[in-house]
């Protein structure tokens, strides 16, 4: 049984008054337990929106078109109230993002000690569960400094810390990459694919990098808000980037 399951997911975006987006038209998608699944395409194509339904943090479109399906772990998801969809992002998956979304004030430790405090895990167990997952990313000497004082594939493990750090189920990684540089990417990608193997954790990221892409188990490919068949080719980084361009233009 696949760990992420979604049939019919479709997503609309109002743009102003009468313009409208067609991130997702109609997407069928299954992500096994255990793999590291890489999501490509184009500005636009609709890779972070499918990501952002699979983390449950938007719903999909239920107005239109044949009923959506979504399941993590067998129980479905498409009608389960926020309170319970929160829940289970909080317990059950981690989250690292291409901007690191650190709170500017806390320290790197206090960073990664939210997403304890988020699955109802306070007090010394947090801070140890915290200390643990900096550890693990080589950043215990840095637990006292704010992201400030972090450089950026410091400040990078620190969100990678934070989501590892209850241990999830399931890591989504939108461009953990995109902000680093060659040899930062390929540390960020090591810890990813550590704990794929260490862990056996599910782990689906969004990434232009076609070297990322290329290190995972699986690569989907998107465009134009649908799924491509599974023979289109991993395309090389220049290719990803000119689509980038063409569409910036377009």
């Amino acid at each position: 049984m696949p760990l992420l399951e979604g049939r019919n997911l479709r997503k609309t975006y109002r743009l102003g008054r009468t313009n409208t987006v067609n991130a997702l038209r109609g997407v069928d998608v299954a992500i096994e337990a255990g793999e590291m699944v890489a999501i490509i395409g184009p500005s636009g194509s609709g890779k972070s929106t499918l990501m952002h339904l699979l983390g449950l943090l938007h719903g999909p479109d239920l107005n239109h078109g044949p009923r959506p399906e979504l399941s993590f772990a067998g129980q479905p998801m498409v009608d389960l109230g926020e309170g319970e969809r929160t829940r289970i992002r909080a317990r059950e998956m981690g989250f690292v993002f291409q901007d690191f979304n650190l709170v500017p004030t806390l320290t790197a430790l206090e960073n990664v000690g939210l997403a304890c405090d988020y699955a109802g895990v306070r007090g010394e167990p947090a801070r140890q569960a915290a200390l643990a997952a900096l550890a693990l990313v080589g950043l215990e000497e840095r637990a006292g400094h704010r992201p400030a004082e972090l450089s950026g594939g410091e400040q990078q493990r620190v969100a990678l810390a934070r989501s590892l750090v209850n241990r999830p189920r399931l890591i989504l990684a939108d461009e953990p990459t995109g902000n680093l540089d060659s040899e930062r990417s390929a540390e960020i990608l090591a810890l990813l694919r550590r704990s794929n193997l260490a862990e056996g954790q599910t782990i689906v990221l969004v990434t232009h990098d076609a070297e990322v892409a290329a290190a995972c188990d699986r690569v989907i490919r998107m465009r134009d808000g649908r799924i491509q068949p599974a023979a289109s080719p991993v395309p090389a980084a220049e290719t990803l980037v000119a689509g980038d361009r063409l569409l910036a233009t377009a």
